[in-house]
């Protein structure tokens, strides 16, 4: 975290920890500005965290939130009044600093020259040209104007986006085709699990974005602020404008950590830890260690989520590493699951119930957490009764695992391509929106009723690929995706119940039974996870290769 000074009395900067947080004191800051909102990343440190050890170290500390793009009038002058008001110098910060140089353009554009704004923010490394037409026409922007275009543009440049990008360009090497994707790092989230049980160290789940772009894709590094698909066009950070031919949606999904009741301000502290998180898997693991005895409760969210079984993944691992340190019987296991069943596919719920009973866990059904109070280590759940009311519940923790609440991104959840839920609505088959011919939608984001993995995207790229170019008329035939889903269990360290399904529950082996049945544990699938299925993450589904992912032709 480096800041970049805007004037004498303000600077910017990305995202900070609260690691750079001694580094700001000592730079003589006076005050901190946040301008994000909690849960726009899985590696973002909440403002409740970044607040409370701001004021150890004696910064004032203020939360102005707003939504990448989307800097309204009212927003800039509350910034002005801040800067009013707080301790100078003051340090603003956001995602990458755009939205705090936007705040502070606005809120200074009745006194200050438009020049001295464009040029004071280039020399910190933010380009507002796009600003310019809002402070000159009062924020609209005439999407009509493109600043830029493409044949295709990608939005999201996560498993889904980069995997369809590879995919297009395998087939077909000259497409003009652009990923819209603001950040520096690419996640590899299906580790988290095995970092939060000590397989896996962090960093291994990391590379830079730009080392996986597959050569010839341009980056469009920012955020989208909204989607004119009428217009086939896509309004960025800044007010920028991209044009496009097709569009592919991707963009992932939202962790809704404020959607919990004091969770942000938990967090990484008193026990409360989340494998959705790439800075606090390893704390999961510090705690797993750690604990000799007392009560740990692991939380699952209502339904839709990413990696459903996810959440019992910890737990399992958690409780195997205490058996094996022979503390198990001194430990009671808690598992809240929001659901009715254990696993939403019944052919692999006798194998989990085996582990269930051999580690002693407690099932709670219908158990919804709905508020965390972290140093006093009580989590209140709602729990639902078979009459259809509901409880609230108050457990005392040792140590909990949460998983928040998930949701479409909120420029999806508004825009004309969302359903009645927010997600992406696209024809489930052939992946294309039902509403506008020449836009498409994969992964999280889409409202497919499959598992969200990366396995349902590994064989959701391809299939984009080949229809996409159909609609251009550059392939013949439609392929479609059947639904398929892969969630490796791991059930212990060494084991792995390999559910893999289709729609409708079928299920969808990958290998033979005599070699993977996929209902019982395998210490072979467990070797699949931790050696093989990095690599074909990273070398071969990033890169286009189509191996055991080849789309189902129907046409």
């Amino acid at each position: 975290m480096a800041p970049k000074f805007l004037t004498p009395v303000l600077s910017v900067a990305p995202q900070i920890s609260t690691a750079d947080l001694p580094a700001i004191a000592q730079a003589g800051f006076k005050s901190i500005i946040c301008n994000r909102p909690d849960g726009e990343s899985a590696d973002q440190t909440g403002y409740s965290e970044i607040e409370s050890a701001a004021k150890a170290l004696g910064l004032e500390a203020r939360y102005l939130p707003t939504e990448t793009g989307k800097v309204s009038d009212e927003q800039s002058a509350a910034f002005g009044k801040l800067m009013d008001e707080l301790p100078k110098p003051v340090l603003a910060y956001c995602r990458s600093g755009m939205r705090s140089t936007t705040m502070w353009a606005l809120a200074n554009a009745a006194n200050l020259p438009l020049p001295g704004i464009i040029e004071a923010a280039n020399r910190a490394g933010y380009d507002l040209k796009g600003l310019m037409r809002r402070i000159i026409n009062g924020g609209k922007t005439p999407v009509e104007v493109a600043d830029v275009s493409h044949d295709v543009v990608i939005i999201g440049g996560g498993a889904a986006g980069i995997a369809t990008a590879a995919s297009l360009l395998a087939r077909s090497p000259n497409l003009d085709v652009a990923i819209i994707d603001p950040a520096d790092i690419h996640y590899y989230q299906p580790g988290w699990t095995m970092v939060g049980a000590g397989v896996f160290d962090a960093p291994f789940t990391a590379r830079t974005m730009a080392s996986l772009l597959p050569h010839g894709v341009g980056w469009i590094k920012a955020a989208v602020a909204a989607i004119e698909p009428e217009r086939n066009a896509v309004i960025l950070d800044g007010c920028r404008v991209v044009s496009y031919q097709q569009l592919v949606v991707c963009p992932g999904l939202k962790l809704d950590w404020q959607g919990i009741e004091g969770l942000a301000d938990a967090l990484g502290r008193n026990g409360v830890t989340s494998n959705y998180r790439y800075d606090l898997a390893p704390y999961t693991w510090k705690l797993v260690q750690g604990l000799r005895g007392g009560k740990a409760i692991f939380t699952q969210p209502p339904m839709p989520i990413k990696c459903a079984g996810a959440p019992q993944k910890a737990m399992y691992l958690s409780a195997d590493h205490w058996k094996r340190q022979g503390v198990l019987k001194d430990i009671d296991i808690q598992f809240c699951n929001a659901g009715a069943v254990l696993f939403g596919v019944a052919d692999y719920v006798p194998a989990l119930m085996e582990y269930v009973q051999a580690y002693g866990i407690h099932l709670n059904f219908g158990s919804t957490l709905v508020a965390v109070d972290g140093p006093g280590k009580k989590a209140t759940f709602a729990q639902a009764g078979t009459d259809g009311s509901k409880e609230l519940i108050t457990q005392d923790f040792d140590m909990i695992h949460v998983v928040p609440p998930q949701k479409a991104p909120d420029f999806i959840r508004v825009s004309p391509l969302a359903d009645a839920a927010g997600w992406v609505d696209v024809d489930p088959a052939s992946l294309r929106h039902k509403r506008y011919t020449n836009v498409f939608g994969l992964g999280d984001a889409a409202n497919t009723p499959n598992a969200k993995t990366a396995a349902a995207t590994r064989k959701q790229a391809p299939v984009v690929a080949q229809n996409l170019l159909a609609l251009r008329g550059q392939a013949r035939g439609e392929a479609q995706y059947d639904g398929y889903g892969s969630c490796p269990l791991t059930v212990e360290r060494g084991k792995i119940v390999l559910a893999e399904f289709a729609y409708g529950g079928k299920l969808a082996p990958s290998f033979p039974k005599w070699l993977i049945d996929g209902t019982r544990p395998s210490t072979l699938a467990w070797y699949l996870k931790e050696r093989i299925l990095p690599p074909l993450y990273w070398d071969a589904m990033l890169k286009g290769r189509e191996r055991m992912a080849k789309p189902e032709m129907v046409g």
